[in-house]
């Protein structure tokens, strides 16, 4: 194996002088190829920072981020949003999904920024939506659907391009256990079939049974790093 993400001395700083909130604190870490690993620590302890550096949503105050052998620095916005787009995939809390589109054109989003053709579009939309359970509701709106069927669209719409990594953030704080299972269940079936390596930031006791390697956060920095 080899790391898909490598991250070397990684310092965040927000603010300046007596109000600087130091958030993360020369953080070491390798994410490898296959890897299906939850970042946890309490409230404040930096992981959605980390998470955000990870996903080239934001950049180091001090440091190295490099996704799959390509650092990050000095690359242009542009470029950052062409390797989010190609090799990144994200599930956040809220969904975030467009509430005037269907299922398939929340999923189809992505495809339509690589200027997939419409055809090819819907065909790869629909397949990953029945992946994620939800064949037949692809016409639905988000408002026509559960919290764990929009947070599964979610899970679809990050994983249609089949990014090089998935990041997700608290992706079950808003569901119900039995739901929280299920989605986890679908996360790690995907990883071991299509191995797709996972990064999910939670605090959630039942994801973290999941987990193939835990990483515990404290202050900035890894207070621990364990494989199961």
């Amino acid at each position: 194996m080899k790391p898909i993400v490598s991250c070397r001395g990684i310092t965040k700083v927000f603010g300046k002088g007596e109000l600087a909130v130091h958030a993360l604190r020369g953080i070491d870490l390798d994410i490898m190829e296959g890897d299906f690993a939850t970042l946890a620590g309490p409230s404040g302890s930096g992981k959605t920072t980390l998470l955000n550096m990870v996903g080239a949503l934001d950049h180091p105050t001090a440091g190295e981020v490099a996704i799959d052998g390509q650092p990050l620095s000095g690359m242009s916005k542009s470029a950052l949003s062409d390797l989010r787009l190609n090799k990144i995939g994200f599930i956040f809390q809220a969904y975030n999904l467009v509430p005037v589109l269907s299922a398939r054109e929340n999923v189809e989003f992505v495809l339509r920024l690589l200027r997939v053709e419409p055809a090819e579009r819907r065909r790869r939309a629909d397949e990953a939506l029945a992946e994620v359970g939800l064949q037949g509701m692809e016409g639905r709106r988000p408002s026509a659907l559960s919290g764990g069927q929009q947070q599964r669209v979610a899970i679809a719409r990050a994983l249609v391009a089949r990014p090089r990594i998935v990041l997700a953030d608290e992706p079950t704080a808003n569901l119900d256990s039995t739901t929280t299972k299920e989605l986890v269940d679908l996360m790690y079936r995907l990883n071991q079939e299509s191995g797709i390596t996972f990064l999910i930031g939670t605090h959630d006791p039942r994801v973290m049974e999941h987990s193939k390697r835990h990483i515990e956060m404290n202050d900035g920095q890894i207070e621990s790093d364990t494989r199961g």
